[in-house]
């Protein structure tokens, strides 16, 4: 009887040991072979890992194969998709499911961590497609250079300040290209009828676009100019035809005034001063007319010369409205909707003066003669 139990105990040690060989022949072959087929099917691993964790990844990978090589939905459209600074691969990876971009936010941590791409990820706004496979999705990210981009056009600039601030933003365009065709539009402008040889100073809206960085010159001014005319309302323009103005005229006091006023709720009052002088034919007397005249000033700060010589307010041009009666031919500067407004619906006051008061403030001291204009200087 003790014989045949030795036996026994004999035969089960030997099919243990036996099984386990092949357990270890199986897992020195997974060992071997699942690093070589992830190598194959996802790329090279990080070179941070050891070999137990390119193992392990590996073996995720083989898991998880699936959801990071089918798409989540092969008609899905490009939209955006932002990461924060700071934020952890794994939350974006959980947002990247949540918002209907991947299957499975693990599979792509894991493939993140195995690539090594977990530390590379950049912040930024992104066009991503559900018809990628998460593989691709991870690579995309990897260039936060958007295909757009923010541009903001302030209140006051003219022409040449847009132009040259389009590619200092990231726009491809040529800035003396966008100079000459705002000042000559053409047939592929959309805004319609306009009168023959009027550019479209003034007329291209401040405000923050998004802009393609390939847009083309015709797109740039088509976008810019549109959202003007979007702007003006007809109570805007009934306001202009009160004050006697057409649209073109009212573009150009705007203009004025936009460069005029520091302080915006003093943009009706400045407007009207001007609409007072207008009305009894007086000179408008106005600094950024004779700046715009200027032009550039190398070394006399740039487009606005400031301060402005007694020589300066002698140039001959019909911008110079220290010479010229009137209004000058077009607008100096492309102006915001409040110096719209400012013009439609000016303040009533009796003023023909304003100047800068003493305290540096920004605002402006108002007279009705020119005597209290005098009185107001500083001392």
């Amino acid at each position: 009887m003790s014989r045949q139990r030795t036996s026994g105990l004999r035969g089960c040690i030997i099919l243990i040991l036996a099984l386990g060989c092949l357990v270890a022949a199986a897992g020195g072959l997974a060992a071997s072979e699942l690093p070589r087929w992830a190598v194959n099917n996802f790329g090279f691993p990080s070179t941070k890992h050891g070999w137990g964790m390119r193992v392990y990844l590996s073996a995720q990978l083989y898991i998880h194969r699936f959801d990071l090589t089918q798409p989540m939905d092969t008609f899905g459209k490009e939209r955006e998709f932002e990461i924060s600074l700071g934020e952890l691969p794994g939350q974006v990876a959980q947002r990247l499911q949540e918002t209907g971009f991947i299957r499975n936010a693990e599979a792509l941590r894991i493939y993140l961590v195995y690539s090594g791409l977990d530390t590379t990820l950049q912040a930024g706004v992104f066009q991503l497609s559900p018809a990628w496979s998460a593989v691709e999705i991870a690579q995309e990210m990897q260039d936060a250079t958007p295909t757009e981009v923010n541009f903001r056009l302030i209140p006051g600039w003219r022409l040449e300040e847009i132009a040259s601030a389009l590619p200092v933003n990231g726009v491809a365009v040529d800035p003396q290209e966008f100079i000459r065709a705002a000042q000559n539009p053409g047939g592929w402008w959309a805004g319609g009828d306009w009168p023959q040889g009027q550019g479209l100073e003034g007329f291209l809206y401040p405000d923050t676009y998004r802009i393609a960085r390939t847009a083309s010159v015709e797109e740039v001014i088509n976008l810019l100019s549109s959202r003007f005319f979007e702007q003006v309302s007809e109570e805007l323009r009934g306001g202009f035809r009160r004050q006697g103005l057409d649209m073109v005229q009212a573009v150009t006091l705007a203009s004025i005034v936009q460069r005029e006023a520091v302080i915006q709720d003093e943009m009706p009052m400045i407007a009207s001063v001007f609409l007072n002088r207008l009305a009894v034919n007086m000179k408008l007397d106005s600094d950024p007319t004779v700046q715009y005249a200027l032009g550039y000033q190398n070394g006399r700060g740039g487009w606005w010369t400031n301060p402005l010589s007694l020589a300066d307010l002698q140039i001959d041009s019909p911008y110079n409205t220290y010479i010229y009666t009137g209004l000058p031919p077009g607008p100096i500067s492309n102006p915001s909707l409040e110096a719209l407004q400012s013009v439609a619906q000016p303040a009533q006051t009796p003023y023909f003066y304003f100047r800068a008061a003493c305290d540096g403030s920004g605002r402006h001291n108002f007279a009705i003669t020119f005597n209290e204009h005098l009185n107001n200087a500083c001392p």
